[in-house]
């Protein structure tokens, strides 16, 4: 049972749109999403809109009870590709014809957007009417309106837009960023589970979620949310401490959770913490660029309450400069010092699969994770998470394909040898779907829509395996992320070379293309 303090009810006799904002993961995982969250607060100011949520594996919304049938527009959250199963699995259970074209009037417009939707929306093109690209604030708006004016399914009205994706016209478009992250949308009055259920807890309960900065400049060849959200935009300062003290007047909260690509980054960052610690807040983050962490950080952090660190290495010294993350071993050792000393238990990530890497450099990675958890005075407080590198749309490791025989063979020997520490390998199977979700065309909607009935089996996982190559016309070309592709094909020649790309807050502009007006 959900309990739940600042939802909004609505009379929907004196609205013009009934919207069903649906995430298709579970509500722990919905819930902590604070883009979700954004949306449902920003489309609910809207006196023409009632935005109810809908989250699996439910099929009717929780403000209303309503069937989500009977909703005008249903939007997808698309935040992990594996949920593109659930997205096919809702739409069946609501009894919603599953492709595009054999809906009619009578059946809700099915739309979506997120990060994997921005990426490339093509393994969901036949079930989806259209796709927002980009940061959802200002596109629904304007998406709102125009449906408004004419709320029929002639979807060449919105072609218009930028940062939306019609599949039935296969158009180009340019993705859309909030400029200014002062005048983006800043939630003041968040919903608040009060369920005792854990099921019915986020990951940041009972905190306030800051959005303190969007994007990311520092260049790591396999982060997608790194080349489609540039360039790097800051919150205020001052602005944030204001937004957290309205929090608490709102909802009695009085611990903070700093939400950003790279929060560690953030340029005012001590003077943000010591503000928000003058007004008496806890302080919190998921997780800290380890270049960027200082002893005061993590003190002020441990002062805070916080208990568990996070840290992502990646992987040996080599192997990072592969993937444009050159940090000195030195500073990763005194980080992970400063933190044993001030008692953190730490959580590491870390990526097999990257290109060029070497039986021997996976040897040389295990060594180099037990000597990591032996600075610890108990190993098992030092948590490994180790996935393997999954190439992504809109990177630099776009045309790299994804070897599953090594990738088992990475993770078999990973295991075993490292069995007496706290480490977790992600499924190579699992990442390998992954993967194909990512960088697959249109026809990988056909496998998707096949699991609803009957699981498909590894050959036919493998039979679809994308194998691009550095002239190739990708399924996503029709969407602009503004970073070009001759300098995604720069950075690919230099990651083969072991050459780093300056990040652009310490070096000259290399001109990616997301800056360029």
């Amino acid at each position: 049972m959900i309990f739940e303090k600042n939802s909004f009810q609505k009379n929907h006799k004196t609205i013009d749109i009934r919207f069903g904002l649906t995430y298709p993961n579970v509500y722990r995982t919905a819930m902590s999403s604070l883009g979700y969250n954004i949306l449902y607060n920003h489309l609910n100011d809207r006196q023409d809109t009632w935005c109810e949520r809908i989250i699996y594996p439910d099929i009717k919304t929780i403000e209303s009870n309503t069937p989500m049938r009977y909703l005008d527009i249903i939007s997808f959250t698309l935040q992990f590709e594996e949920d593109y199963f659930n997205v096919l699995e809702m739409l069946k259970n609501a009894e919603i014809p599953l492709k595009r074209e054999e809906r009619d009037e009578n059946h809700p417009l099915i739309i979506a957007g997120g990060p994997c939707a921005t990426a490339n929306p093509m393994p969901l093109s036949d079930y989806i009417d259209l796709f927002i690209i980009g940061e959802g604030e200002d596109v629904l708006d304007k998406f709102l309106d125009t449906y408004i004016k004419s709320p029929d399914k002639d979807l060449k009205k919105f072609l218009d837009i930028r940062g939306i994706y019609v599949p039935k016209y296969e158009n180009k478009t340019e993705i859309a960023l909030i400029d200014n992250m002062d005048c983006a949308y800043h939630i003041t009055e968040p919903v608040i589970s009060k369920s005792d259920d854990k099921d019915f807890q986020t990951i940041f309960n009972n905190t306030i979620m800051l959005n303190v900065s969007r994007g990311c400049m520092r260049g790591c060849r396999f982060c997608m949310a790194g080349y489609l959200y540039r360039p790097a935009r800051e919150t205020d300062c001052e602005k944030l401490i204001d937004i957290a003290m309205k929090n608490r007047e709102n909802t009695g909260l009085n611990k903070v959770t700093l939400i950003g690509a790279a929060v560690s980054d953030y340029s005012n960052l001590e003077n943000l913490i010591h503000g928000l610690e003058k007004e008496g807040f806890q302080i919190s983050t998921p997780s800290l660029r380890i270049e960027s962490i200082t002893k005061e950080t993590l003190e002020t952090l441990k002062r805070s309450g916080l208990k568990t660190i996070t840290l992502a290495p990646e992987s040996i010294t080599r192997l990072r400069k592969v993937i444009n993350k050159d940090i000195l071993d030195e500073t990763i050792f005194t980080v992970i010092k400063n933190a044993v000393d001030l008692d953190f238990k730490i959580k590491l990530y870390f990526l097999i699969g990257i290109p060029g890497e070497s039986k021997e450099d996976i040897e040389e990675l295990a060594e180099y994770m037990k000597k990591i958890a032996n600075m610890h005075y108990n190993i098992k407080n030092v948590k490994f998470s180790v996935n393997p590198l999954i190439p992504k749309p809109h990177t630099p490791m776009q045309w790299e394909p994804y070897d599953f025989k090594d990738i088992k063979n990475k993770t078999r020997y990973l295991k075993k040898e490292m069995k007496k520490y706290n480490i977790k390998c992600e499924s190579p199977k699992k990442s390998m779907i992954q993967y194909i979700l990512s960088c697959g065309n249109r026809d990988v909607g056909a496998i998707i829509e096949k699991s609803l009935t009957k699981t498909p089996t590894l050959k036919e996982w493998k039979e679809i395996l994308p194998n691009y190559n550095i002239d190739d016309e990708l399924p996503w070309d029709n969407i602009n992320v503004s970073v070009e592709k001759r300098f995604l094909k720069i950075e690919h020649s230099r990651l083969n070379n072991l050459k780093q790309t300056p990040w652009c807050a310490t070096s000259e502009c290399y001109n990616c293309g997301a800056c360029e007006k």
